[in-house]
């Protein structure tokens, strides 16, 4: 696995052939966050003392009389979204089988050769396909809809089901520019479409939104890619039609609503007096990813991600709050 991060580090003419086919089958996937995914993942998950460090804690992984079969089924909203699971079952020692998502093929299956040309072992460890029968556990992301099928077919198996989720912002009026910018990252990566994009913000009332509006500028350039514009274009028709309250402050049309979940493209907020009243407005925990804020703007205990660190997750930054280690070391401990 570290091997494969310097892999991603060296983006030798093979590697950027198949980033170039990813675009062209995803264009969702454009090469700005193919090489943003491929950073995050070298250096926060496939550098070896961490690895090592990560999985220290489980000796039976180093057991390989036991390999029990994992079906994993991946989801393609984001680049190698799933990489954190696949990383999770290799470490472990276990054997995968995996769905892969229609949108995001290419960079797995060049990944999955290289691993092969690299240690031919590894061809006996990870399978691909549609079917996931007869596997001994399962993990599966989707939507909160597939996730009752999912919940029904592997009902009987050990088993980490993931739903919908989405981030937050909380904000206390008193952001420097700087914030505000990584902000807009949490916001605008991978054009929102990930679970820990921050979708609503939290802010005091009467609230000066338009820092934060000249903060989003730099990217406006979403604007220029037609996907994302018939999303924006869109959305603009709904609320105008609709006589919502609307901002515009491109790339994102900023809309007052108390829904966790905004289409593409667009950002909802909702206003609070004080901290009490804050922690009877915000989500519910099985509804988040993470809550992007400083600690001291929260209610007591709530865990807080570093503006601008929402899309870069360490090791340990599990989805959803399950340990997968945990889970894969009690198949092995069977």
């Amino acid at each position: 696995m570290a091997r494969l991060g310097t892999y991603f580090r060296d983006n030798n003419s093979d590697w950027q052939a198949a980033k170039e086919q990813a675009y062209r089958q995803n264009p969702w996937f454009i090469p700005e966050y193919i090489d943003t995914a491929l950073s995050q993942i070298a250096q926060a998950f496939l550098d070896q003392t961490a690895l090592e460090n990560w999985a220290a804690p489980f000796p039976a992984f180093n057991n390989a009389q036991t390999a029990p079969e994992v079906g994993i089924v991946m989801a393609g909203n984001l680049p190698l979204v799933g990489f954190h699971d696949f990383l999770s079952v290799f470490i472990s020692g276990c054997r995968q089988r995996i769905k892969l998502s229609s949108k995001d093929t290419v960079l797995w299956q060049h990944i999955f050769g290289k691993l092969q040309e690299w240690q031919p072992e590894t061809a006996a460890l990870i399978a691909t396909g549609d079917q996931l029968k007869h596997c001994d556990a399962y993990i599966a992301t989707g939507s909160n809809n597939s996730s009752r099928y999912f919940e029904y077919y592997f009902a009987k198996f050990p088993h980490i089901i993931r739903k919908n989720r989405s981030s937050i912002a909380v904000l206390s009026g008193a952001e420097t520019p700087e914030i505000l910018s990584a902000l807009c990252d949490d916001i605008c990566l991978y054009f929102g479409l990930g679970c820990r994009n921050v979708t609503q913000l939290f802010v005091p009332e009467d609230y000066d939104f338009e820092p934060l509006k000249t903060a989003l500028k730099r990217y406006e350039h979403h604007l220029d890619y037609s996907r994302y514009k018939n999303n924006y274009d869109y959305q603009l028709a709904l609320v105008l039609l609709n006589k919502i309250d609307y901002q515009t402050m491109d790339p994102v049309l900023l809309v007052p609503s108390d829904s966790l979940f905004a289409p593409i493209s667009v950002l909802h907020f909702q206003t609070y007096e004080n901290k009490a009243q804050l922690s009877q407005l915000l989500p519910s925990a099985e509804e988040l990813q993470c809550i992007v804020a400083t600690p001291e703007s929260l209610p007591e205990n709530m865990p807080a991600t570093t503006f601008g660190q929402s899309q870069f997750p360490g090791l340990s930054d599990y989805a959803d709050g399950v340990n997968t280690l945990e889970f894969l070391n009690g198949l092995k401990n069977r």
